[in-house]
């Protein structure tokens, strides 16, 4: 389902996830500056949903809220558009959620015949080392693989065209006993 690397240093986690859709760039942009599109990415058990009041003008500076449920404990989440480069590019970062911090770049790049989506995120999160490796890292892991699927499902796709040699069993990244990602 696409290539998948995901590192540690620090408190700081790191994920890097690529789709290649066979869609032209021209459309592929549009699904993503449609904020109510996140609710369709994101899995139910999130319990995900958008509470500001649509249509959502995406631009720097645009102020997203919304509910989430962590393991069955609802929360308010607040973010922030930091970049706004279409059809290249666009960050969202976290003003007020569960994370102690969360910034989430998107990549838009043309490639044979299609475009290369690409999330790159850093996160921290509160409760110690225990808690980021075992219930954290592993349920931002899940949301992006059920991301991937969903933009699979709708648009076709997969491994970036540069990647397709990989292995899928590969796809994740394990995370050395030194807390750096292999």
């Amino acid at each position: 389902m696409g290539l998948w690397t995901a590192w540690t240093r620090g408190s700081e986690q790191h994920l890097h996830s690529e789709i290649w859709l066979p869609l032209p760039l021209s459309e592929v942009f549009p699904f993503f500056a449609d904020a109510t599109n996140l609710e369709r990415m994101t899995p139910e058990w999130v319990s995900f949903r958008i509470l500001t009041k649509g249509p959502i003008r995406m631009a720097e500076g645009t102020l997203i809220d919304y509910r989430i449920g962590v393991h069955g404990v609802p929360m308010r989440w607040r973010t922030r558009i930091a970049a706004w480069e279409p059809p290249y590019r666009f960050v969202d970062e976290q003003l007020k959620g569960p994370y102690t911090s969360w910034r989430h770049e998107h990549r838009f790049e043309e490639r044979d015949g299609g475009t290369v989506v690409i999330d790159d995120v850093r996160y921290a999160s509160p409760g110690g080392p225990l808690v980021l490796r075992f219930v954290v890292r592993p349920d931002v892991e899940r949301i992006f693989a059920h991301r991937k699927a969903v933009l699979q499902a709708l648009f076709g796709g997969g491994d970036p065209p540069a990647a397709r040699p990989l292995n899928q069993a590969t796809v994740s990244a394990t995370v050395s006993s030194s807390g750096r990602g292999s």
